[in-house]
């Protein structure tokens, strides 16, 4: 039995190795290091290519349109030469690096240049949403990078050509943070200028290290050092400038996951402690990055007393927030600092909320005292029975009162006696589980 297991265990695992076999489908290494070795120049068509590609994506980060941006991500040549460092790294071909490295820096240069010259150009100097999404890299982006490079080079080691290179493209990026970090240079606003650059500088130094993984992995032919001393050099730089690259992405990625905590308990606190009948809360704003950090309440209507708002104070810990300070402000004055849109979404916000719900509530009323289909049974129930309609009326009185009934007027093709008439309407308070019905004959 123990050996028949043994033979199973076998059989699955060089099943799996097979599965996950690189070598399966893999293109000669030498046609793999001239591709990607040829792809690696930035002269002539390359170098025009990318000029448009980083262009195209100005305007899509201008006009704030995804599709545009996406579009110049599919053109752009960046990742050649990001490629050819990672090669030149596994391969141990150190005039490779040099060329990646120094192919990458002109293309760099060229791309800021070209997009500062775009944004100082053009009329429309407002930082939309596509082009501030590039201005604060996280531990986030460094995957990204990392297992995009990863598909990329897996997708250049193949014989037949997969459509990875062009999603590696779109997933990492390369063209959308050049181009705001020429932004930045052009309007001077050198925090975006950094943020775009270092996001920059991860997906490219990402890409680069997981190329160099999977050549080492797939085992191409390494030219030696010579020395062997120079060849633990290098592994010390890498690791180092893994290190240097993550540092701070990990630093920013723990204050946005702690700011969007804070934020998303804040405005739980505040949805379940201020309800109240004659007040209502009209503005509302978390200061994450203050100290301590804060939650902003503007109430208008009837003024709630001190001693219920430290009560609610107290209540912080409950939400996790204990750490933070509650500023209440009730009513309206001109000293304040309002944002009169804000109060008036709340407003509209707050009166939507409540039409909603009365919506829904006659909707759930009707719904309970819906009118069944009751056509078959007046089919068995009366000979002559021709047609019928059923409807809720409201009837009015002179005595300006009103009552709410059913309406049902059955068409027939004979006269109906008065104790019939009598009996199909007790059937039919019944049956629609109605008060009244008015019961018209045709």
């Amino acid at each position: 039995m123990e050996t028949e297991n043994n033979q199973l265990f076998k059989v699955f695992k060089r099943a799996v190795i097979q599965w996950f076999n690189l070598r399966h489908d893999q293109a000669d290494e030498e046609q793999v290091i001239n591709s990607i070795t040829r792809n690696s120049d930035f002269v002539g068509a390359n170098l025009w290519t990318l000029i448009f590609a980083i262009l195209i994506a100005s305007i899509g980060l201008n006009m704030n349109s995804t599709a545009v941006v996406i579009g110049a991500m599919l053109i752009s040549p960046l990742m050649g030469p990001i490629m050819g460092v990672g090669l030149g790294m596994g391969t141990e071909d150190f005039d490779l690096v040099k060329k990646g490295i120094r192919n990458l820096l002109i293309a760099t240069v060229i791309s800021i240049i070209t997009s500062a010259i775009y944004f100082w150009i053009t009329p429309l100097h407002e930082a939309k949403s596509e082009l501030l999404a590039r201005t604060t890299p996280t531990l986030w982006d460094v995957l990204i990078a990392f297992f995009g490079g990863l598909a990329g080079v897996v997708a250049a080691t193949r014989n037949e050509k997969s459509n990875a290179i062009p999603g590696v493209a779109i997933a990492t990026a390369l063209m959308p943070p050049l181009c705001t970090a020429g932004y930045g240079l052009a309007t001077a606003n050198y925090y975006y200028f950094l943020g775009a650059l270092y996001l920059y500088c991860i997906n490219s130094i990402f890409i680069c290290i997981s190329t160099f993984l999977i050549i080492r992995l797939m085992k191409f032919k390494r030219r030696s050092f010579e020395e062997h001393v120079q060849g633990r050099k290098v592994s010390r730089y890498i690791l180092l400038t893994i290190f240097i690259t993550i540092l701070p992405s990990i630093y920013l990625t723990y204050k946005i996951v702690n700011k969007s905590l804070f934020e998303s308990r804040a405005k739980q606190f505040v949805e379940e402690q201020f309800q109240f009948d004659n007040a209502l809360v009209v503005s509302k704003n978390f200061s994450y990055d203050d100290n301590p950090s804060k939650i902003n309440v503007l109430l208008i209507g009837k003024r709630l007393p001190e001693t219920l708002i430290d009560s609610i104070r107290r209540n912080l810990k409950t939400y996790d927030l204990g750490n933070a300070e509650l500023l209440v402000r009730q009513g309206l004055n001109s000293k304040q600092e309002i944002d009169m849109e804000q109060i008036r979404a709340s407003i509209l916000n707050d009166v939507f909320r409540h039409d909603s719900l009365k919506v829904q509530s006659v909707n759930q009323t009707n719904k309970l005292h819906e009118i069944p289909d009751l056509t078959e049974e007046l089919k068995a129930l009366l000979p002559g029975f021709r047609s019928y309609s059923a409807s809720r009326v409201v009837e009015n009185y002179t005595d300006k009162s009103t009552d709410t009934l059913i309406l049902v007027v059955i068409g027939t093709n004979k006269p109906v006696r008065a104790l019939q008439r009598t009996q199909l309407n007790t059937w039919l308070i019944e049956r629609t589980k109605s008060d009244t019905i008015k019961l018209i004959f045709e």
